[in-house]
């Protein structure tokens, strides 16, 4: 795995706001590699940044995350969906436009 990929996604899931969602989907479309790419980085290397702001195009997340990221969300306001599967990600999803500025303005260093 390319080190500048593991680079970009793990800086576009740091501009992810308090109380705020992405995608998988929504990174690699930002970062310029698939999906899956997106989940195979946060699976190696997510663990330091706020992974759990970072779901599937559901809004849902593995089972073995879904404890740690349950405190995590009621701490930032981000409701569960009634099947406990994830959260209600057309509620919280971030304003992508924004994360792509944010992501844009941190990146810069990255060639």
């Amino acid at each position: 795995m390319d080190d500048l990929v593991v680079e970009r996604v793990l800086v576009a899931v740091e501009q992810i706001p308090r109380g705020r969602v992405a995608s998988y989907g929504d990174l690699a479309e930002l970062v310029g590699v698939g999906p899956r790419l997106v989940g195979r980085v946060m699976s190696l290397y997510g663990g330091n940044v706020t992974w759990w702001r970072v779901t599937s195009s559901s809004g849902d997340l593995p089972e073995h995350l879904r404890d740690e990221a349950r405190a995590r969300w009621a701490d930032e306001g981000i409701a569960w969906k009634p099947n406990g599967l994830g959260c209600r990600i057309k509620e919280h999803r971030v304003d992508l436009r924004r994360l792509a500025r944010d992501f844009d303005r941190a990146a810069r260093h990255l060639s």
